[in-house]
Protein backbone atom coordinates (compact mmCIF):
# COMPACT_ATOMS: atom_id res chain seq x y z
CA UNK A 1 0.00 0.00 0.00
CA UNK A 2 1.47 3.40 -0.54
CA UNK A 3 2.10 6.17 1.49
CA UNK A 4 -0.67 8.17 0.31
CA UNK A 5 -3.04 5.57 0.28
CA UNK A 6 -2.86 5.37 3.89
CA UNK A 7 -2.83 8.36 4.44
CA UNK A 8 -6.26 9.03 2.99
CA UNK A 9 -7.47 6.03 5.01
CA UNK A 10 -6.65 7.24 8.25
CA UNK A 11 -8.00 10.70 7.42
CA UNK A 12 -11.07 8.70 6.38
CA UNK A 13 -11.27 6.81 9.62
CA UNK A 14 -11.28 9.74 11.90
CA UNK A 15 -13.20 11.53 10.20
CA UNK A 16 -15.90 8.61 10.28
CA UNK A 17 -15.11 8.80 13.64
CA UNK A 18 -16.01 12.26 14.59
CA UNK A 19 -19.32 11.45 12.73
CA UNK A 20 -22.16 12.79 15.34
CA UNK A 21 -20.30 14.23 17.40
CA UNK A 22 -20.89 18.46 18.14
CA UNK A 23 -18.26 20.76 18.24
CA UNK A 24 -20.48 22.53 20.77
CA UNK A 25 -19.45 21.99 24.56
CA UNK A 26 -22.57 19.82 25.79
CA UNK A 27 -24.98 21.86 28.00
CA UNK A 28 -24.44 21.79 31.58
CA UNK A 29 -26.56 19.85 33.28
CA UNK A 30 -29.19 20.79 35.94
CA UNK A 31 -28.83 20.44 39.52
CA UNK A 32 -31.56 19.21 41.13
CA UNK A 33 -33.39 20.61 44.15
CA UNK A 34 -35.08 19.41 47.07
CA UNK A 35 -38.31 19.52 48.59
CA UNK A 36 -38.98 22.54 50.32
CA UNK A 37 -42.26 23.63 52.73
CA UNK A 38 -43.81 26.52 51.79
CA UNK A 39 -46.88 27.27 53.85
CA UNK A 40 -47.27 23.93 56.63
CA UNK A 41 -49.51 26.06 59.04
CA UNK A 42 -50.49 23.70 62.60
CA UNK A 43 -53.24 22.00 62.83
CA UNK A 44 -55.72 23.21 65.07
CA UNK A 45 -55.23 21.68 68.97
CA UNK A 46 -58.73 20.09 69.78
CA UNK A 47 -60.05 22.22 72.74
CA UNK A 48 -60.83 19.38 75.49
CA UNK A 49 -57.19 18.02 75.17
CA UNK A 50 -55.40 21.36 75.23
CA UNK A 51 -57.80 21.69 78.70
CA UNK A 52 -56.49 18.65 79.78
CA UNK A 53 -52.71 19.48 79.24
CA UNK A 54 -52.60 16.10 77.17
CA UNK A 55 -50.08 16.62 74.13
CA UNK A 56 -48.13 14.27 71.98
CA UNK A 57 -46.14 13.78 68.81
CA UNK A 58 -47.72 11.96 65.35
CA UNK A 59 -45.53 11.05 62.38
CA UNK A 60 -46.90 10.44 59.06
CA UNK A 61 -46.04 9.78 56.07
CA UNK A 62 -46.28 12.33 53.47
CA UNK A 63 -46.36 12.33 49.21
CA UNK A 64 -46.08 15.45 48.07
CA UNK A 65 -46.84 15.67 44.17
CA UNK A 66 -45.31 17.53 41.75
CA UNK A 67 -47.66 20.50 41.92
CA UNK A 68 -46.26 20.80 45.51
CA UNK A 69 -49.60 19.40 47.24
CA UNK A 70 -49.79 16.33 49.22
CA UNK A 71 -51.57 13.40 47.51
CA UNK A 72 -51.48 11.02 50.27
CA UNK A 73 -51.21 11.73 54.05
CA UNK A 74 -50.28 8.20 56.28
CA UNK A 75 -50.37 8.37 60.06
CA UNK A 76 -46.88 5.93 60.79
CA UNK A 77 -46.78 6.63 64.24
CA UNK A 78 -49.75 8.11 66.75
CA UNK A 79 -50.07 10.49 69.24
CA UNK A 80 -51.68 8.48 71.98
CA UNK A 81 -54.77 10.71 71.42
CA UNK A 82 -57.00 10.49 68.13
CA UNK A 83 -58.05 13.95 68.72
CA UNK A 84 -54.65 15.34 68.08
CA UNK A 85 -53.55 12.52 64.76
CA UNK A 86 -57.06 13.31 63.46
CA UNK A 87 -56.63 17.13 63.55
CA UNK A 88 -52.95 16.74 62.17
CA UNK A 89 -54.64 14.52 59.01
CA UNK A 90 -56.69 17.19 58.23
CA UNK A 91 -54.24 19.70 58.22
CA UNK A 92 -51.62 18.34 56.77
CA UNK A 93 -53.71 18.12 53.25
CA UNK A 94 -53.63 21.99 52.81
CA UNK A 95 -49.91 22.51 53.58
CA UNK A 96 -48.17 23.64 50.43
CA UNK A 97 -44.33 22.92 49.25
CA UNK A 98 -41.91 23.67 46.59
CA UNK A 99 -41.80 20.58 44.68
CA UNK A 100 -38.32 18.47 44.24
CA UNK A 101 -36.80 18.77 40.89
CA UNK A 102 -34.30 16.43 38.61
CA UNK A 103 -33.51 17.53 35.30
CA UNK A 104 -35.09 20.82 35.95
CA UNK A 105 -38.49 18.87 36.07
CA UNK A 106 -40.55 19.03 39.46
CA UNK A 107 -41.01 14.84 40.83
CA UNK A 108 -42.83 13.88 43.90
CA UNK A 109 -41.16 12.98 46.69
CA UNK A 110 -42.15 11.35 50.26
CA UNK A 111 -41.47 12.46 53.67
CA UNK A 112 -41.48 11.73 57.58
CA UNK A 113 -43.69 14.70 59.05
CA UNK A 114 -43.37 14.81 62.83
CA UNK A 115 -46.52 17.01 64.05
CA UNK A 116 -45.89 18.28 67.78
CA UNK A 117 -48.27 18.76 70.03
CA UNK A 118 -47.60 21.04 73.14
CA UNK A 119 -50.63 22.21 75.25
CA UNK A 120 -50.88 25.69 75.08
CA UNK A 121 -49.53 28.08 78.70
CA UNK A 122 -51.21 29.77 79.52
CA UNK A 123 -54.61 27.47 79.23
CA UNK A 124 -57.77 29.05 76.77
CA UNK A 125 -60.15 30.75 78.53
CA UNK A 126 -62.80 28.34 77.71
CA UNK A 127 -61.06 25.35 79.63
CA UNK A 128 -62.58 27.26 82.73
CA UNK A 129 -66.02 26.06 81.36
CA UNK A 130 -65.39 22.78 80.30
CA UNK A 131 -64.05 22.44 83.98
CA UNK A 132 -67.20 23.65 85.50
CA UNK A 133 -69.46 21.47 83.47
CA UNK A 134 -67.05 18.36 84.25
CA UNK A 135 -67.46 19.66 88.10
CA UNK A 136 -71.01 19.83 87.90
CA UNK A 137 -71.18 16.55 86.06
CA UNK A 138 -72.89 17.63 82.59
Amino acid sequence: MNIHLLATAIAGALLLAACGKSSAPAAPAIAPTELAALDTPPPDYPLEVACAGVGGKAIFKVVVGTEGKPTQVTLTQSSGQPALDDSAQRKIPEWKFRAATREGQPVSRTIQVPVDFKPPQPRPDECFAIDERTRRGS
